[in-house]
Protein backbone atom coordinates (compact mmCIF):
# COMPACT_ATOMS: atom_id res chain seq x y z
CA UNK A 1 0.00 0.00 0.00
CA UNK A 2 2.80 2.55 1.15
CA UNK A 3 4.77 1.54 -2.30
CA UNK A 4 1.47 2.56 -4.34
CA UNK A 5 0.68 5.76 -2.55
CA UNK A 6 4.29 6.75 -3.23
CA UNK A 7 3.98 5.71 -6.88
CA UNK A 8 1.34 7.94 -7.21
CA UNK A 9 2.73 10.66 -5.41
CA UNK A 10 5.84 10.47 -8.04
CA UNK A 11 3.38 10.47 -10.88
CA UNK A 12 1.61 13.71 -9.31
CA UNK A 13 4.65 15.38 -8.89
CA UNK A 14 6.25 14.72 -12.43
CA UNK A 15 2.47 15.93 -14.16
CA UNK A 16 3.02 19.02 -11.66
CA UNK A 17 6.22 19.62 -12.93
CA UNK A 18 5.63 18.89 -16.68
CA UNK A 19 2.39 21.38 -16.16
CA UNK A 20 4.64 24.39 -14.75
CA UNK A 21 5.74 26.70 -17.05
CA UNK A 22 9.08 26.95 -18.23
CA UNK A 23 11.60 29.44 -19.79
CA UNK A 24 14.63 28.80 -20.57
CA UNK A 25 18.21 30.67 -20.08
CA UNK A 26 19.67 31.82 -23.24
CA UNK A 27 23.56 32.64 -22.58
CA UNK A 28 24.92 34.40 -25.40
CA UNK A 29 28.45 35.89 -25.55
CA UNK A 30 29.50 39.44 -27.29
CA UNK A 31 30.41 38.06 -30.26
CA UNK A 32 27.11 36.37 -30.97
CA UNK A 33 24.97 39.35 -29.80
CA UNK A 34 27.22 41.51 -32.36
CA UNK A 35 26.09 38.96 -35.52
CA UNK A 36 22.84 38.76 -34.12
CA UNK A 37 22.75 42.68 -35.03
CA UNK A 38 24.06 42.42 -38.02
CA UNK A 39 21.57 39.42 -38.84
CA UNK A 40 18.67 41.21 -37.92
CA UNK A 41 18.35 44.76 -36.91
CA UNK A 42 16.26 47.50 -38.61
CA UNK A 43 20.17 49.24 -38.77
CA UNK A 44 21.94 46.12 -40.61
CA UNK A 45 18.06 45.65 -43.10
CA UNK A 46 18.58 49.31 -43.78
CA UNK A 47 22.16 49.18 -44.94
CA UNK A 48 21.03 46.14 -47.17
CA UNK A 49 18.64 48.34 -48.89
CA UNK A 50 21.26 51.28 -49.01
CA UNK A 51 23.57 49.03 -50.87
CA UNK A 52 21.74 47.71 -53.20
CA UNK A 53 19.92 51.06 -54.01
CA UNK A 54 23.58 51.90 -54.50
CA UNK A 55 24.33 48.81 -56.39
CA UNK A 56 21.08 49.36 -59.06
CA UNK A 57 22.41 52.87 -59.61
CA UNK A 58 25.59 51.68 -60.65
CA UNK A 59 23.96 49.44 -63.23
CA UNK A 60 22.25 52.60 -64.42
CA UNK A 61 25.61 53.80 -65.11
CA UNK A 62 27.05 51.43 -66.86
CA UNK A 63 24.03 50.92 -69.09
CA UNK A 64 24.98 54.61 -70.44
CA UNK A 65 28.21 52.98 -72.05
CA UNK A 66 26.16 49.96 -73.84
CA UNK A 67 24.36 50.32 -77.01
CA UNK A 68 20.98 51.09 -76.80
CA UNK A 69 17.93 49.72 -79.18
CA UNK A 70 14.53 51.56 -79.00
CA UNK A 71 11.56 50.82 -80.88
CA UNK A 72 9.29 53.94 -81.45
CA UNK A 73 5.88 53.83 -82.93
CA UNK A 74 2.71 55.75 -83.34
CA UNK A 75 -0.26 52.81 -83.99
CA UNK A 76 -2.36 54.39 -85.06
CA UNK A 77 -2.25 58.08 -86.03
CA UNK A 78 -6.34 58.24 -86.35
CA UNK A 79 -7.33 61.92 -87.14
CA UNK A 80 -10.95 62.76 -88.00
CA UNK A 81 -11.54 66.82 -87.50
CA UNK A 82 -11.56 70.50 -89.36
CA UNK A 83 -8.40 71.73 -89.78
CA UNK A 84 -6.91 75.38 -91.17
CA UNK A 85 -5.69 75.40 -94.96
CA UNK A 86 -3.96 77.88 -96.70
CA UNK A 87 -5.10 78.42 -99.93
CA UNK A 88 -2.78 79.58 -103.24
CA UNK A 89 -4.06 83.99 -102.52
CA UNK A 90 -2.86 83.31 -99.07
CA UNK A 91 -6.65 83.12 -97.41
CA UNK A 92 -7.35 80.73 -95.20
CA UNK A 93 -10.28 77.78 -95.26
CA UNK A 94 -11.23 74.93 -92.98
CA UNK A 95 -11.37 71.59 -94.46
CA UNK A 96 -12.41 68.41 -93.18
CA UNK A 97 -9.42 65.91 -93.10
CA UNK A 98 -9.91 61.76 -92.26
CA UNK A 99 -6.94 60.27 -92.07
CA UNK A 100 -4.38 57.59 -90.65
CA UNK A 101 -0.44 58.30 -90.08
CA UNK A 102 1.09 55.85 -88.87
CA UNK A 103 4.70 54.81 -88.34
CA UNK A 104 7.33 52.53 -87.07
CA UNK A 105 10.46 53.45 -86.14
CA UNK A 106 14.30 51.29 -84.38
CA UNK A 107 16.68 53.17 -83.24
CA UNK A 108 20.14 52.43 -82.12
CA UNK A 109 22.35 54.48 -80.53
CA UNK A 110 26.31 54.00 -78.84
CA UNK A 111 27.65 56.69 -76.91
CA UNK A 112 31.61 57.50 -77.50
CA UNK A 113 32.78 58.25 -73.90
CA UNK A 114 36.38 59.50 -75.44
CA UNK A 115 34.93 61.82 -77.45
CA UNK A 116 31.35 62.94 -76.15
CA UNK A 117 29.64 61.82 -78.92
CA UNK A 118 26.97 59.58 -80.12
CA UNK A 119 26.53 57.15 -83.28
CA UNK A 120 23.30 55.77 -84.33
CA UNK A 121 21.25 54.03 -86.75
CA UNK A 122 17.91 54.21 -87.91
CA UNK A 123 14.98 52.33 -89.62
CA UNK A 124 11.60 53.76 -90.24
CA UNK A 125 8.45 52.47 -91.92
CA UNK A 126 5.57 55.21 -92.07
CA UNK A 127 1.81 54.73 -94.08
CA UNK A 128 -0.33 56.99 -94.32
CA UNK A 129 -4.41 56.37 -95.07
CA UNK A 130 -6.57 58.86 -96.65
CA UNK A 131 -9.83 58.23 -95.99
CA UNK A 132 -11.39 60.82 -97.56
CA UNK A 133 -9.93 59.67 -101.23
CA UNK A 134 -9.63 56.23 -100.63
CA UNK A 135 -5.39 56.70 -100.94
CA UNK A 136 -2.90 54.85 -99.23
CA UNK A 137 0.93 55.84 -99.35
CA UNK A 138 4.16 54.62 -97.88
CA UNK A 139 7.42 56.78 -96.72
CA UNK A 140 10.41 55.17 -94.88
CA UNK A 141 14.00 55.05 -94.33
CA UNK A 142 15.52 51.53 -95.21
CA UNK A 143 18.24 52.05 -92.56
CA UNK A 144 20.38 55.26 -91.98
CA UNK A 145 23.55 55.99 -90.04
CA UNK A 146 24.72 59.23 -88.28
CA UNK A 147 26.84 60.24 -85.84
CA UNK A 148 26.65 63.85 -83.46
CA UNK A 149 30.04 65.65 -82.23
CA UNK A 150 29.68 68.13 -79.15
CA UNK A 151 33.11 70.54 -80.24
CA UNK A 152 34.81 72.34 -77.34
CA UNK A 153 32.00 71.49 -75.30
CA UNK A 154 31.92 69.70 -71.53
CA UNK A 155 32.13 65.98 -71.81
CA UNK A 156 30.19 64.25 -69.23
CA UNK A 157 30.75 61.43 -70.46
CA UNK A 158 34.43 61.09 -69.80
CA UNK A 159 33.70 62.33 -66.33
CA UNK A 160 31.11 60.19 -65.06
CA UNK A 161 33.99 57.29 -66.25
CA UNK A 162 36.21 58.89 -63.83
CA UNK A 163 33.88 59.91 -60.85
CA UNK A 164 31.12 56.79 -60.91
CA UNK A 165 33.44 54.10 -59.86
CA UNK A 166 34.44 56.11 -57.27
CA UNK A 167 31.07 57.05 -55.83
CA UNK A 168 30.32 53.10 -56.29
CA UNK A 169 33.40 51.35 -54.23
CA UNK A 170 32.77 54.33 -51.76
CA UNK A 171 29.04 52.62 -51.39
CA UNK A 172 30.54 49.50 -50.91
CA UNK A 173 32.74 50.58 -47.58
CA UNK A 174 30.32 52.44 -46.11
CA UNK A 175 28.08 49.42 -45.86
CA UNK A 176 30.67 47.58 -44.29
CA UNK A 177 31.34 50.69 -41.97
CA UNK A 178 27.34 50.37 -41.48
CA UNK A 179 27.48 46.69 -40.56
CA UNK A 180 30.93 47.81 -38.47
CA UNK A 181 28.79 50.78 -36.56
CA UNK A 182 26.24 48.34 -35.79
CA UNK A 183 29.06 46.26 -33.93
CA UNK A 184 29.73 49.77 -31.86
CA UNK A 185 26.16 50.29 -31.16
CA UNK A 186 24.87 47.31 -29.73
CA UNK A 187 28.23 46.69 -27.68
CA UNK A 188 26.92 49.33 -25.80
CA UNK A 189 23.27 47.55 -25.26
CA UNK A 190 25.56 44.30 -24.10
CA UNK A 191 27.00 46.53 -21.51
CA UNK A 192 24.77 47.85 -20.30
CA UNK A 193 22.39 44.81 -19.95
CA UNK A 194 26.21 42.73 -18.49
CA UNK A 195 26.48 45.84 -16.34
CA UNK A 196 22.83 45.43 -15.25
CA UNK A 197 23.16 42.03 -14.75
CA UNK A 198 26.19 42.17 -12.57
CA UNK A 199 24.67 45.04 -10.16
CA UNK A 200 21.88 42.52 -9.68
CA UNK A 201 24.11 39.86 -8.86
CA UNK A 202 25.88 41.92 -6.46
CA UNK A 203 22.74 42.89 -4.70
CA UNK A 204 21.73 39.77 -4.14
CA UNK A 205 24.69 38.80 -2.51
CA UNK A 206 24.94 41.89 -0.55
CA UNK A 207 21.12 41.53 0.72
CA UNK A 208 22.39 37.89 1.53
CA UNK A 209 24.86 38.92 3.38
CA UNK A 210 23.58 41.63 5.38
CA UNK A 211 20.71 39.35 6.49
CA UNK A 212 23.39 36.81 7.61
CA UNK A 213 25.17 39.33 9.05
CA UNK A 214 22.14 41.22 10.96
CA UNK A 215 20.98 37.82 12.39
CA UNK A 216 24.66 37.11 13.97
CA UNK A 217 24.51 40.64 15.37
CA UNK A 218 21.13 39.94 16.86
CA UNK A 219 23.04 37.02 18.62
CA UNK A 220 25.52 39.57 19.48
CA UNK A 221 23.13 42.11 20.90
CA UNK A 222 21.53 39.81 23.23
CA UNK A 223 24.51 38.63 24.71
CA UNK A 224 25.53 42.60 25.36
CA UNK A 225 28.07 42.70 22.68
CA UNK A 226 26.95 45.27 20.48
CA UNK A 227 24.74 48.59 20.58
CA UNK A 228 21.26 48.79 19.82
CA UNK A 229 22.46 51.42 17.39
CA UNK A 230 24.87 49.10 14.87
CA UNK A 231 21.32 46.71 15.16
CA UNK A 232 19.44 49.16 13.93
CA UNK A 233 22.10 50.72 11.56
CA UNK A 234 22.48 47.12 9.94
CA UNK A 235 18.83 47.02 9.83
CA UNK A 236 18.82 49.74 7.71
CA UNK A 237 22.00 48.40 5.62
CA UNK A 238 19.41 45.14 5.15
CA UNK A 239 16.22 47.16 3.72
CA UNK A 240 18.80 49.34 1.48
CA UNK A 241 19.90 46.23 0.10
CA UNK A 242 16.79 44.91 -0.35
CA UNK A 243 15.69 48.43 -2.53
CA UNK A 244 18.87 48.09 -4.28
CA UNK A 245 17.47 44.07 -5.96
CA UNK A 246 14.37 45.71 -6.96
CA UNK A 247 16.36 48.39 -8.76
CA UNK A 248 18.32 46.30 -9.96
CA UNK A 249 16.05 43.79 -11.44
CA UNK A 250 13.98 47.07 -12.81
CA UNK A 251 17.53 47.68 -14.62
CA UNK A 252 18.06 44.51 -16.29
CA UNK A 253 13.95 44.51 -18.01
CA UNK A 254 14.83 47.52 -19.32
CA UNK A 255 18.17 46.82 -20.45
CA UNK A 256 17.05 43.49 -21.99
CA UNK A 257 14.36 45.16 -23.59
CA UNK A 258 16.90 47.93 -25.41
CA UNK A 259 19.26 45.06 -26.30
CA UNK A 260 16.41 42.81 -27.90
CA UNK A 261 14.52 45.73 -30.07
CA UNK A 262 17.60 46.65 -31.27
CA UNK A 263 19.25 42.98 -32.10
CA UNK A 264 15.41 42.11 -33.38
CA UNK A 265 15.82 39.14 -30.98
CA UNK A 266 12.28 37.11 -30.39
CA UNK A 267 11.14 34.81 -28.01
CA UNK A 268 11.16 35.72 -23.67
CA UNK A 269 14.16 33.35 -23.12
CA UNK A 270 15.42 34.50 -20.41
CA UNK A 271 19.21 36.64 -21.23
CA UNK A 272 22.23 35.67 -19.45
CA UNK A 273 25.56 37.19 -20.71
CA UNK A 274 28.59 35.91 -20.38
CA UNK A 275 31.73 38.02 -19.47
CA UNK A 276 33.58 38.91 -22.51
CA UNK A 277 37.48 38.17 -22.34
CA UNK A 278 40.39 40.59 -23.07
CA UNK A 279 42.58 39.75 -26.14
CA UNK A 280 45.58 40.63 -24.60
CA UNK A 281 47.79 39.04 -27.60
CA UNK A 282 46.48 41.48 -29.87
CA UNK A 283 48.74 43.94 -30.87
CA UNK A 284 47.98 47.33 -32.60
CA UNK A 285 50.09 49.88 -34.31
CA UNK A 286 49.44 53.41 -35.49
CA UNK A 287 50.92 52.45 -39.16
CA UNK A 288 48.81 49.52 -39.31
CA UNK A 289 46.03 51.05 -38.37
CA UNK A 290 46.63 54.21 -40.39
CA UNK A 291 47.78 52.16 -44.18
CA UNK A 292 44.51 49.87 -43.78
CA UNK A 293 42.13 52.88 -43.22
CA UNK A 294 43.71 55.03 -46.78
CA UNK A 295 42.98 51.57 -48.29
CA UNK A 296 39.40 50.45 -47.10
CA UNK A 297 37.50 53.30 -45.54
CA UNK A 298 34.87 55.47 -47.67
CA UNK A 299 36.24 58.42 -46.63
CA UNK A 300 39.55 57.59 -48.42
CA UNK A 301 37.53 57.28 -51.32
CA UNK A 302 35.80 60.50 -50.90
CA UNK A 303 38.94 62.19 -50.32
CA UNK A 304 39.66 61.10 -54.36
CA UNK A 305 36.29 61.63 -55.43
CA UNK A 306 35.50 65.22 -53.74
CA UNK A 307 38.70 66.57 -55.74
CA UNK A 308 37.93 64.74 -59.11
CA UNK A 309 34.65 66.21 -58.97
CA UNK A 310 36.00 69.66 -57.93
CA UNK A 311 38.31 69.31 -61.02
CA UNK A 312 34.90 68.26 -63.48
CA UNK A 313 33.15 71.18 -62.30
CA UNK A 314 36.01 73.71 -63.47
CA UNK A 315 35.83 71.78 -66.79
CA UNK A 316 32.01 71.96 -67.12
CA UNK A 317 32.34 75.75 -66.52
CA UNK A 318 35.09 75.79 -68.94
CA UNK A 319 32.88 73.92 -71.58
CA UNK A 320 30.01 75.99 -70.98
CA UNK A 321 31.93 79.39 -72.13
CA UNK A 322 32.43 80.98 -75.40
CA UNK A 323 32.27 78.71 -78.73
CA UNK A 324 29.93 76.28 -78.89
CA UNK A 325 29.34 73.67 -82.01
CA UNK A 326 27.85 70.83 -82.65
CA UNK A 327 28.09 68.80 -85.56
CA UNK A 328 26.11 66.28 -86.98
CA UNK A 329 26.54 63.88 -90.11
CA UNK A 330 24.23 61.42 -91.81
CA UNK A 331 23.71 59.38 -94.70
CA UNK A 332 21.35 56.73 -96.00
CA UNK A 333 18.36 55.42 -98.10
CA UNK A 334 15.20 56.61 -98.38
CA UNK A 335 11.96 56.26 -100.22
CA UNK A 336 8.54 56.56 -100.84
CA UNK A 337 5.79 54.59 -103.03
CA UNK A 338 2.02 53.11 -102.72
CA UNK A 339 3.25 49.92 -101.00
CA UNK A 340 5.70 49.03 -98.40
CA UNK A 341 7.95 46.46 -100.53
CA UNK A 342 8.32 50.04 -102.69
CA UNK A 343 9.85 51.07 -100.20
CA UNK A 344 12.78 49.19 -100.25
CA UNK A 345 12.89 48.49 -103.88
CA UNK A 346 15.37 51.02 -105.39
CA UNK A 347 15.79 53.55 -102.35
CA UNK A 348 17.39 56.95 -102.84
CA UNK A 349 20.25 57.86 -101.12
CA UNK A 350 20.41 60.39 -98.56
CA UNK A 351 22.67 62.66 -96.92
CA UNK A 352 23.20 65.72 -94.09
CA UNK A 353 25.84 67.57 -92.61
CA UNK A 354 24.98 70.29 -90.14
CA UNK A 355 27.51 72.16 -88.02
CA UNK A 356 25.92 74.19 -85.16
CA UNK A 357 27.34 77.82 -83.76
CA UNK A 358 26.61 79.91 -80.75
CA UNK A 359 29.02 82.18 -79.79
CA UNK A 360 28.90 84.87 -77.15
CA UNK A 361 29.14 88.19 -78.03
CA UNK A 362 28.86 90.45 -74.73
CA UNK A 363 28.13 88.66 -71.25
CA UNK A 364 29.39 91.27 -69.35
CA UNK A 365 31.95 88.64 -67.47
CA UNK A 366 29.55 85.91 -67.08
CA UNK A 367 31.60 83.36 -68.53
CA UNK A 368 34.55 84.37 -66.91
CA UNK A 369 32.58 84.44 -63.58
CA UNK A 370 31.61 80.94 -63.86
CA UNK A 371 35.00 79.56 -64.85
CA UNK A 372 36.63 82.08 -61.67
CA UNK A 373 33.83 80.99 -58.84
CA UNK A 374 34.93 76.73 -60.17
CA UNK A 375 38.54 77.44 -59.70
CA UNK A 376 38.22 78.90 -56.42
CA UNK A 377 35.74 76.25 -55.41
CA UNK A 378 37.90 73.44 -56.41
CA UNK A 379 40.87 75.41 -54.87
CA UNK A 380 38.48 75.14 -51.65
CA UNK A 381 37.74 71.52 -52.00
CA UNK A 382 41.42 70.84 -51.76
CA UNK A 383 41.94 72.84 -48.31
CA UNK A 384 39.30 71.07 -46.90
CA UNK A 385 40.40 67.48 -48.07
CA UNK A 386 43.92 68.33 -46.57
CA UNK A 387 42.30 68.83 -43.64
CA UNK A 388 39.86 66.54 -43.03
CA UNK A 389 42.76 63.83 -43.96
CA UNK A 390 44.44 65.38 -41.12
CA UNK A 391 41.46 65.23 -38.85
CA UNK A 392 41.09 61.40 -40.41
CA UNK A 393 44.56 60.43 -38.97
CA UNK A 394 44.23 62.50 -36.20
CA UNK A 395 41.64 60.35 -34.96
CA UNK A 396 43.27 56.67 -35.73
CA UNK A 397 46.52 58.04 -33.82
CA UNK A 398 44.25 59.17 -30.44
CA UNK A 399 41.86 55.59 -30.83
CA UNK A 400 45.15 53.65 -31.17
CA UNK A 401 46.45 55.59 -27.82
CA UNK A 402 43.23 55.07 -26.39
CA UNK A 403 42.79 51.40 -27.09
CA UNK A 404 46.42 50.63 -25.98
CA UNK A 405 45.57 52.39 -23.03
CA UNK A 406 42.83 50.45 -22.15
CA UNK A 407 44.47 46.99 -22.77
CA UNK A 408 46.80 48.29 -19.18
CA UNK A 409 43.69 49.55 -17.77
CA UNK A 410 42.57 46.42 -17.66
CA UNK A 411 44.78 44.60 -15.96
CA UNK A 412 44.54 47.51 -13.42
CA UNK A 413 41.14 46.81 -12.90
CA UNK A 414 41.54 43.15 -12.52
CA UNK A 415 43.45 43.21 -9.77
CA UNK A 416 41.65 45.87 -8.23
CA UNK A 417 38.86 43.43 -8.26
CA UNK A 418 40.39 40.66 -7.20
CA UNK A 419 41.66 42.62 -3.80
CA UNK A 420 38.40 44.37 -3.38
CA UNK A 421 36.94 40.87 -3.07
CA UNK A 422 39.53 39.33 -0.92
CA UNK A 423 39.56 42.05 1.58
CA UNK A 424 35.50 42.29 1.47
CA UNK A 425 35.52 38.92 2.48
CA UNK A 426 37.99 39.05 5.10
CA UNK A 427 35.88 42.12 6.41
CA UNK A 428 32.44 40.13 6.56
CA UNK A 429 34.65 37.26 9.03
CA UNK A 430 36.10 39.71 11.05
CA UNK A 431 33.17 41.26 11.70
CA UNK A 432 31.44 38.08 12.60
CA UNK A 433 34.42 37.61 14.72
CA UNK A 434 33.79 40.85 16.71
CA UNK A 435 37.07 42.37 16.37
CA UNK A 436 35.72 45.28 12.63
CA UNK A 437 33.45 47.39 13.29
CA UNK A 438 29.65 48.07 11.20
CA UNK A 439 31.62 51.40 9.68
CA UNK A 440 34.36 49.59 8.21
CA UNK A 441 32.19 46.28 7.16
CA UNK A 442 30.45 49.12 4.79
CA UNK A 443 33.25 50.50 3.57
CA UNK A 444 34.90 47.39 2.62
CA UNK A 445 31.26 46.57 0.59
CA UNK A 446 31.30 49.50 -0.58
CA UNK A 447 34.73 48.74 -2.21
CA UNK A 448 33.93 45.58 -3.78
CA UNK A 449 30.73 46.41 -5.18
CA UNK A 450 32.95 49.74 -7.04
CA UNK A 451 35.68 47.29 -7.90
CA UNK A 452 32.84 45.08 -9.75
CA UNK A 453 31.49 47.42 -11.40
CA UNK A 454 34.61 49.10 -12.60
CA UNK A 455 36.00 46.07 -13.64
CA UNK A 456 32.67 46.05 -16.24
CA UNK A 457 33.21 49.31 -17.07
CA UNK A 458 36.89 48.86 -17.83
CA UNK A 459 35.66 45.67 -20.17
CA UNK A 460 32.92 48.20 -21.90
CA UNK A 461 35.66 50.91 -22.57
CA UNK A 462 37.86 48.13 -23.93
CA UNK A 463 35.49 46.77 -26.18
CA UNK A 464 34.32 50.30 -27.44
CA UNK A 465 37.75 50.82 -28.22
CA UNK A 466 38.25 47.53 -30.18
CA UNK A 467 35.39 47.69 -32.54
CA UNK A 468 35.66 51.52 -33.08
CA UNK A 469 39.64 50.52 -34.20
CA UNK A 470 37.64 48.29 -36.56
CA UNK A 471 35.38 50.88 -37.78
CA UNK A 472 37.95 53.47 -38.51
CA UNK A 473 40.30 50.53 -40.65
CA UNK A 474 38.25 48.03 -41.71
CA UNK A 475 40.57 45.72 -40.61
CA UNK A 476 40.11 42.39 -38.54
CA UNK A 477 43.10 42.40 -35.94
CA UNK A 478 42.09 39.17 -34.29
CA UNK A 479 42.40 37.39 -37.87
CA UNK A 480 45.02 39.49 -39.66
CA UNK A 481 42.86 40.20 -42.42
CA UNK A 482 40.74 43.16 -44.26
CA UNK A 483 36.72 42.74 -42.92
CA UNK A 484 34.37 41.67 -46.15
CA UNK A 485 30.83 41.34 -46.41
Amino acid sequence: MKTFLFSVLMILHGLATFALPKTDTLKLSLPQVVEMAKANSIAAKQALTVKETKYWEWRTFKSNYQPQLALEGVLPGYTKTYTQVQQPNGTILFQPVHYDNSSLTLNFTQSIAATGGTIYGTTQLQRFDDFDRNNVLYNGIPYGIGYTQPLLQFNSLKWDKKIEPLKYNESKQTFIETQEKISITVSEFFFDLLLAQVNLDIADLNYANTKRILSIADTKFELGKISKNEILQLQLEVLNAQKAVGTAKRDVEIATLNLRSYTGMEGDDRIKLNMPQVVAKMTVATEKVLTEAFENRSDAIGFIRRLAEAKRDVAKARGENGLKATLKANLGYSNAGLTAFDVYRNPKNQQSVELQLSIPVMDWGRSKSRTKTAQANEQFIAYAVEQDKQTFKQQIVTQVTLFNMMKEQIKLTDAAEKIAAEKYKIASERYVLGNLSITDLSIAFQENDTAKRDYVSSLRDFWGAYYQLRYLSLYDFEKNSKITY
